[in-house]
């Protein structure tokens, strides 16, 4: 499994999971890597929503593109329900927090399907990054250009495997400069890393940050008791854990500083209900900051 994989996947909210595999252009992306279709899923459910957190535009034009509709009723199980809740309060809360950093640099690491470069009012001279495996950097391009898109900031797409040692040298050679404060997005990437494969990656973004860099993650929790619901299965049975509870802690002893953002606490700021599953309670959102 290579690290360099898109986000945790939030289910669609029809069936709790993605059943793309056969669609022609989804079809050349990985197992992981179909997971962004079901965030782009949740984001297009948001999106259409009369009070939305926020608004992609291109979320259905991805999932139109995939070959698959878009699913006619909710969530079913209360996992898939408190997942959905989940992914649509964390791309609210990284929409902020991205923003309020006030970096000059942004770098999505295994960006999937985000279109933060096009749809979020960046300062005037922000360079974006993203960072992904070509098959899905190629794929959302390709909707893009269809849709006529135009980002709202210098955008860097960078073809890379976050696996591959070299993946640092080629973002620098991309134009990235290590002396500038960052700002990190690493949004539903953990999860899906063996514990070593997350302190390394970790390692060399912390390598690469200046001081006052940013870096956005999830909490970790234990996910090896977690009981899938469904076509939840496919999905949960690619989660590795990444460093779980001790997220904070690693990077605390390693040059960052960090704030954490309980989910409970984000939902009444937003006003939006929390379903409740036991099974990760005490789930919520990092900001590091990098102090040397």
């Amino acid at each position: 499994m290579t690290t360099n994989e898109p986000a945790e996947s939030e289910p669609e909210p029809g069936t709790g999971a993605d059943t793309d595999a056969d669609a022609p252009r989804a079809a050349r992306l990985s197992p992981v890597s179909r997971t962004a279709l079901s965030v782009a899923r949740v984001r297009a459910y948001e999106s259409s929503r009369p009070d939305p957190l926020f608004t992609d535009p291109y979320a259905l034009a991805f999932i139109a593109a995939s070959g698959t509709p878009m699913p006619t009723a909710g969530p079913a199980g209360p996992l898939a329900r408190w997942l959905v809740a989940r992914g649509i309060m964390r791309t609210r809360f990284y929409d902020d927090r991205l923003l309020a950093a006030g970096a000059g640099q942004v770098v999505l690491l295994a960006a999937g399907l985000d279109t933060r470069a096009y749809r979020l009012a960046w300062p005037p001279g922000t360079r974006l990054f993203e960072v992904d495996l070509p098959p899905v950097l190629d794929f959302k391009q390709e909707v893009l250009d269809e849709q006529g898109a135009a980002p709202a900031c210098a955008r860097t797409a960078l073809p890379a495997d976050l696996a591959e040692p070299d993946w640092a040298d080629r973002l620098v050679a991309a134009g990235f400069d290590p002396g500038q404060p960052t700002a990190w997005l690493a949004e539903g990437l953990l999860v899906y890393l063996e514990a070593d494969q997350a302190e390394r990656l970790l390692t060399t973004v912390g390598e690469l940050s200046a001081p006052g860099s940013r870096l956005l993650t999830e909490q970790g929790r234990d996910v090896s008791h977690v009981t899938a619901e469904g076509p939840l299965a496919e999905m949960t049975a690619l989660w590795r854990g990444g460093l779980g509870a001790g997220t904070a802690d690693w990077l605390d002893a390693h040059g960052w500083r960090t704030e954490y953002t309980a989910i409970t606490a984000l939902a009444d700021a937003l006003g939006r209900q929390l379903p409740s599953t036991g099974s990760f309670d005490g789930s919520g959102f990092l900001e590091a900051r990098r102090t040397g």
